[in-house]
């Protein structure tokens, strides 16, 4: 019997029309009932409904109080700013307590949400759910002065604080093999959610959110169990980082975006003691602060919330300016990392910005939720706005020396050649970490757990940063582009000065402490000397001679481009392991280490392993992943083509796993910590100056001409001169050849 209400069309478009509707409505029945449940089983990812112990319902009687409390703390803190210049404390409290009692003064309010709230009826603080009923859209002001209304989960969702990754171009990064990153080329995912970082030991998806059991010295035995985890600097209390948008195609789930943390931004209440680890019939995940008082204390970002989470990069987990370090959790406190990433705090009492109350944003200024991070950068940290700058000039102009004619000709004459940030980062903190070793663990009685050991650490020039030639472009592994203006050969810092280590009181340091901190004989020591301090001893003579090769094919011409200047750069290398079956010139894939086993046994091999059985790491070594990311990803590296043996046999056996140290130092762009004075003439123009100019590419006859500057004698001696910085290091080790 004929069907009279349902006809295939006869005609070919008809046939074409009716194919393309049946495969719109399968494709939407995958995505909204297969696709999930898919992706889940592919990944190992998990998602599921988040629920928050902090979410409070409160009564009209208790919002109201809060609401009084919030508001007589706000003018209180005013009153205080006003009339911090009363040098009487009498008459200062008597100043105070006449605004806090005037009625216009009581009436102005920075949290203008506890009135929204009151007339809404909003008792209850439930994430996005709560900020859409009035913010499901919001108006995005470019910086070309038009103006755009966007869906505010969409703008959110899409940003990088968020994806942890970009896949579009608008990198500054080159590969190895020349190419600019995802630029006419078929783009992949790049960013913080699939790069393994010697700093953290890991990648997001394998280090995302742990409990690890310690046992500290001052618990006598007991177990405390203790936050870890990528996931802490993450707007979303998820399982995961967001999987779904490293895929060719899918979408992140509801479930996902209601675990959006709005606050951490914009709170000026956040409670950092509830951010911490917690465990559910689900898996692990971040907690949040979702309490009624963070909600209506909401306000445009301040530094203290970019803080939050940009301490730990600038200043480190130990710094004492560290708000959230103050504040570890209620329960299951997280873990604080010795050894600081960059060591450039950004704080009143470290930078000259900070101290002069500008806010983060005055510089990063944002569009919607897209936040420029500037225009140059030499690591694969993902950019929401690539093309908006964030510069020095943006204020100071391409002449910001105004104090007397001689200085103004003089130093505004340096800056075509040398950067803001090179005189006025005179020294970084001295636990900069510039060497950990992941693979040879230390206990920490205090905190009762192993932890990396970090062989070198300083904030002196030519120890823990140093200079080099930019012109805002970077390697694949965070190595800084650019050349001496004379375009001379003579300048090879890939070669040369990211390869190796010669000053002798780092030598001696690292020599101290590998004789203190690992059980090696003689023959051991010096054989893990060698890779450490000339990384390049760690290739055979034909790898060397590609890299060279490389070098000079690939990037010689992407150094040449533009205009360099030179600028400081934070030196990094870490010892990890390394899958050798995907080894190149610049290096080899570095592994993973999951933290439990890592922190709780000391077992760096043991927590590599535990780490590479993660289902999206095996997914990684499978014919999909080659093709979709793997082959470009490891292009970029430098390396040919990605080898999909998986590092695991049947038995459980590795397959080509070594530990190694990365094959040249990372140089981490150095822009925050901005001191008043820079650094004086002579600091840079003597014989042993903080420049090495013979590295820096210089003739031996340009070298004598800047080491013995006629003009100096016009410039007067601060008396901080000779204690701002210590010179560089009169002995030079000779470099080993091949």
């Amino acid at each position: 019997m004929k069907n009279k209400y349902f006809k295939i069309p006869k005609t070919k478009t008809g046939k074409l029309a009716f194919a393309l509707i049946v495969i719109i409505v399968l494709g939407g029945i995958f995505m909204q009932v297969l696709y999930e449940p898919l992706f889940e089983w592919y990944t190992g990812v998990k998602n599921g409904t988040l629920t928050y112990d902090s979410s409070i319902k409160l009564t009209d009687e208790e919002f109201n109080s809060l609401a009084e409390d919030l508001t007589y703390q706000d003018r209180l803190q005013r009153a205080e700013d006003m009339t911090k210049n009363e040098t009487d404390p009498f008459t200062r409290k008597v100043k105070m307590e006449i605004l806090m009692n005037t009625p216009s003064f009581i009436h102005q309010t920075k949290f203008d949400h506890i009135k929204y709230f009151r007339d809404a009826g909003i008792r209850q603080y439930k994430g996005p759910e709560t900020c859409l009923q009035c913010h499901e859209d919001i108006s995005v002001r470019h910086s070309d002065g038009s103006t755009e209304k966007v869906n505010t989960m969409d703008d959110i969702v899409n940003s990088v604080h968020f994806q942890f990754q970009r896949r579009a171009a608008g990198f500054s990064t080159y590969g190895f093999n020349g190419k600019q990153v995802n630029k006419n080329t078929r783009p992949i995912p790049v960013g913080k959610i699939d790069r393994a970082c010697g700093i953290p030991g890991s990648f997001s998806w394998t280090g995302w959110a742990d409990l690890i059991k310690t046992k500290p010295d001052s618990l006598h035995g007991k177990i405390l169990l203790r936050s870890e985890g990528c996931g802490q600097c993450h707007i979303g209390g998820n399982y995961q980082p967001a999987t779904e948008d490293m895929m060719p195609f899918g979408e992140v789930p509801l479930s996902a975006k209601e675990g959006i943390d709005c606050l951490i931004c914009h709170s000026q209440s956040y409670d950092m003691n509830e951010k911490y680890v917690i465990q559910d019939a689900i898996g692990l995940r971040w907690n949040e602060d979702r309490s009624m008082k963070a909600a209506m204390t909401v306000t445009k970002p301040t530094n203290t919330n970019c803080l939050y989470c940009h301490q730990h990069n600038f200043g480190g987990d130990t710094y004492s300016g560290n708000v959230a370090a103050h504040n570890l959790g209620y329960k299951n406190p997280r873990i604080l990392h010795a050894g600081a990433k960059r060591g450039m705090p950004f704080s009143p009492e470290e930078d000259v910005h900070a101290a002069a109350g500008v806010q983060c944003i005055d510089c990063h200024v944002p569009e919607g939720h897209k936040i420029p991070r500037g225009t140059k950068g030499t690591d694969l940290v993902a950019n929401d706005l690539p093309d908006k700058p964030v510069a020095c000039e943006n204020c100071h102009t391409s002449a910001p020396h105004t104090k007397n004619e001689l200085e103004r000709v003089i130093l505004n004459g340096h800056v075509a050649r040398v950067a803001c940030e090179t005189c006025h980062i005179p020294y970084l903190r001295d636990d900069n970490v510039v060497l950990r070793d992941w693979v040879h663990s230390t206990y920490n009685k205090e905190e009762g757990m192993y932890v990396y050991t970090d062989i070198l650490k300083s904030g002196e020039p030519d120890i823990g940063f140093n200079y080099f030639w930019y012109n805002g472009n970077g390697t694949f592994l965070a190595g800084a582009l650019g050349n001496n203006p004379n375009k001379s050969d003579r300048y090879d810092p890939l070669m040369n000065q990211m390869t190796n280590i010669t000053n002798s009181t780092a030598l001696a340091e690292i020599r101290n402490n590998v004789k203190n901190d690992f059980n090696m004989d003689e023959a051991q020591a010096e054989k893990y000397m060698l890779a450490v301090t000339n990384t390049l001893s760690q290739l055979s003579p034909g790898m060397v001679a590609e890299r060279e090769k490389d070098i000079t094919e690939h990037l010689t011409s992407i150094g040449n481009l533009g205009d360099s200047k030179i600028y400081p750069f934070k030196l990094f290398n870490a010892y990890m392991y390394e899958d050798m079956s995907n080894q190149g010139p610049f290096g080899a894939m570095i592994l993973p280490f999951d933290y439990p086993t890592y922190y709780e046994t000391g077992n760096s091999l043991e927590a590599m392993k535990t780490a590479i059985k993660n289902p999206i790491i095996k997914r990684m070594y499978q014919y999909p992943f080659k093709k979709y990311m793997m082959d470009d990803f490891m292009g970029y590296f430098g390396v040919k083509t990605w080898s999909d043996v998986y590092p695991i046999d049947n038995k459980g056996n590795l397959r080509n796993i070594e530990p190694h140290w990365m094959r040249q130092f990372g140089t981490l762009m150095l822009n925050h910590s901005i001191k008043k004075e820079g650094l004086a003439c002579a600091s840079c123009h003597s014989p042993h100056g903080v420049l090495d100019f013979k590295e820096l590419g210089y003739s031996a006859e340009r070298i004598k001409d800047l080491t013995h500057l006629k003009e100096l004698k016009y410039f007067k001696t601060r008396p901080s001169d000779e204690k701002t910085i210590k010179p560089r290091d009169k002995k030079r080790r000779r470099q080993i050849s091949f």
